[in-house]
């Protein structure tokens, strides 16, 4: 747990985690106890999986085990099931301990009458339950499609997976009514007496157009399928159901392992932002104070503020705290955004994303308190409703803000990387009304995020290949960028040859021409990224103060004045792809690289590319890495070999001795 404060330390705040609290599973009954204080409640959780609510064992025996059977009763026929880590030990003592048990080699429930804590060597039970004749263990139920009225909404059957997750296949909505939501309640049919669903990333906006989508929500907060009647596509200012099917009573389905975490703020005011996101504040005097909660990743932050603009989130002009936990320690920083970039010197000037104390103004905000726990990161922080700071906006106590929320990476130099989550809709909210706002619920956290395939790796290893063709795109979400450096992007990343950030070979003893398209308009803190080759991963040498720029060896792309000052000399007319009228939030729904790329518009400024020619020589390390003068994280990585032939003649070394593995483990075989 790490907690920071400069007062009472989160005060009212409560952190609670359970796996299916309420529903456990279809249950079984008790153990039936005869010895060694054996007790638990049992449940089946699927067809395979047992669940014991407060197993106790007192572990005196050498030669216990959870045993099952398919005798009449317990007894010396039977079979081991390994303990809640999936080993076959000897039992240790329990004490009131929640356990999962998964029978051994696919077998399953209906296949064994009874499950026991048995003694081998006794040749006795100390605790048994009974499989009831016929049971029917919980499994995911298919239910109806959803009955589209309007809107063009259509679907498959949609699949109850567990006690809180619906998986809907072959989702389709025209995105023509605004205020339409994923909805659920409970009574004969759908109405305005209801819940929103967050979409199958998380988001509360309005839907978005689907076509033939296959989509899996989870149900917020503490909800079940137990306690819904109907799930709907709703029009929430209208009132109507664009459509809709009925949940059946009390379905036989697994229960859900999502985590549930709460948090509890003694402020009044809350609003859920995200799934993972809830922002409550109390405003007193001439001050506001601010929480905001989140199910984030350690080296991730907050951001929350006001827009740039009264009608929409807007970036561009907004006023932003970035808070986040760093160890033992709380931030809520002060930013302003100017630009849609990292914080870079433009002319003299800071530009882009800046902390407020370097753009001229002050950091206002006072933090409160900070709390991490059980991957919950509660930050409280406090500032004036009038700020005498001229970048600041007025936090109105009369009529309404246009208020705006990310979720993104740190940099390794803790400051704020491009989000991965924010919203696109308006969210415009009474700060001061005299019935408090909530909309907020508990936290949900699947225990197994989905996985994320990454699009190719791409690699130029060519020693025909000279000329490289370098430009900028966007990263391409999870799938791109993140996935493939395994480090957050700016925004914006090299495209060379027309490949996404791709790993690159060259040699020693050769020239090589790099066309650069990176912009080159200095006034612009966005778009202009002169081209950099250093010994270092992230690049953005003109972020960095004058010691680290010592500690960086730069090979290409720099010149240097006769005081040391360090001048960049690739930069050329700016060539830029950009999404086509589509949700960046988006990307990660393309399966290749190749179907993303076509989804892009390409656009060049007139004029010749900069030339930036380099003939790597036995003074540059084997690998280097090529970025951006100004931003971090654009690029990847350059390996520098003494000679192709070696390339390949170790890349056939590597064959052989598989294909010789290989053959070797025929022969083994057939023996």
């Amino acid at each position: 747990m790490v907690n920071s404060s400069t007062s009472n330390p989160c005060s009212g705040l409560k952190l609670t985690s359970v796996v299916g609290e309420e529903y456990k599973g279809k249950s079984l009954g008790k153990l039936n106890s005869y010895h060694h204080q054996v007790n638990a409640d049992v449940y089946a959780i699927d067809e395979y999986t047992l669940f014991l609510a407060g197993f106790t064992y007192d572990g005196t025996e050498a030669d216990t085990f959870f045993w099952a059977g398919s005798t009449a009763r317990p007894g010396p026929q039977g079979f081991i099931i390994p303990n809640e880590y999936g080993k076959t030990d000897v039992l240790t003592t329990y004490v009131n301990k929640d356990i999962r048990l998964t029978l051994p080699d696919k077998k399953k429930l209906t296949d064994i009458k009874w499950v026991a804590v048995y003694d081998l060597t006794r040749q006795s039970a100390f605790g048994d339950v009974y499989i009831p004749e016929e049971f029917e263990p919980p499994l995911p139920q298919m239910i109806s499609e959803i009955t589209g009225r309007s809107h063009g909404i259509t679907s498959g059957p949609i699949e109850i997976l567990d006690a809180k997750t619906l998986l809907i296949p072959d989702f389709t909505y025209n995105g023509a009514s605004q205020d339409t939501y994923f909805w659920v309640g409970v009574g004969p049919q759908p109405s305005s007496k209801g819940s929103k669903v967050p979409d199958e990333r998380g988001y509360l906006d309005s839907l978005r157009i689907y076509s033939e989508e296959t989509i899996t929500l989870v149900l917020p907060g503490d909800l079940t399928i137990f306690d819904i009647d109907w799930f709907s596509v709703y029009d929430v200012v209208n009132k109507q159901n664009l459509g809709s099917v009925i949940i059946p009573d009390e379905p036989n389905v697994p229960p859900s392992l999502a985590k549930i975490a709460s948090y509890k703020s003694t402020l009044p005011n809350c609003i859920q932002l995200h799934r993972d996101m809830q922002a409550s504040w109390e405003i007193f005097g001439p001050q506001i104070t601010i929480q905001l909660a989140g199910f984030v990743d350690e080296n991730e932050y907050m951001a929350f503020g006001q827009s740039g603009s009264l009608e929409k989130p807007q970036m561009l002009g907004s006023d932003i705290t970035i808070a986040y936990v760093n160890g033992h320690r709380g931030f809520a920083v002060d930013y302003n955004v100017t630009a849609k970039s990292p914080c870079v010197k433009v002319l003299g000037q800071y530009k882009g994303v800046c902390q407020d104390s370097l753009v001229g103004g002050a950091d206002d905000n006072q933090l409160h308190t900070a709390v991490r726990e059980d991957g919950i990161s509660v930050i409280t922080y406090r500032r004036k409703l009038i700020s005498s700071d001229p970048g600041d906006k007025e936090y109105k106590t009369e009529g309404f803000s246009q208020l705006l929320w990310a979720i993104g990476e740190l940099y390794h130099d803790k400051e704020p990387a491009m989000h991965y989550a924010y919203s696109r809709g308006a969210l415009k909210v009474e700060l001061h009304k005299k019935e408090p706002i909530n909309t907020c619920t508990p936290f949900v956290k699947t225990l197994t995020p989905p996985k994320v395939e990454i699009w190719e790796r791409h690699k130029i290893i060519d020693r025909t290949t000279r000329t490289f063709i370098a430009s900028l795109g966007p990263p391409g979400g999870m799938k791109g960028y993140k996935g493939i450096t395994g480090m957050p992007s700016s925004g914006l990343v090299w495209y060379i040859n027309g490949k996404l950030s791709p790993e690159i070979w060259i040699q020693r003893g050769l020239t090589y021409s790099i066309y650069v398209h990176g912009g080159n308009n200095p006034h612009s803190a966005e778009y202009y990224n002169p081209f950099i080759i250093t010994d270092e991963p992230h690049g953005g040498y003109e972020r960095l103060s004058e010691q680290a720029q010592k500690q960086v060896k730069v090979l290409a792309g720099v010149q240097f004045t006769l005081r040391g000052q360090p001048r960049p000399i690739a930069a050329g007319p700016l060539c830029l792809a950009k999404h086509k009228g589509v949700d960046q939030r988006m990307d990660d729904i393309y399966p290749t690289f190749a179907k993303f790329n076509r989804t892009l518009t390409y656009s060049c400024e007139a004029g010749e590319p900069s030339v930036l020619d380099i003939a790597p020589n036995s003074s540059w390390p084997d690998i280097v890495y090529y970025n951006s003068y100004t931003r971090g994280n654009t690029g990847w990585k350059i390996h520098v070999i003494d000679s192709f032939n070696l390339l390949v003649s170790k890349s056939s070394n590597v064959l052989a001795e598989m294909l010789i593995l290989l053959a070797c483990q025929f022969l083994l075989i057939n023996l």
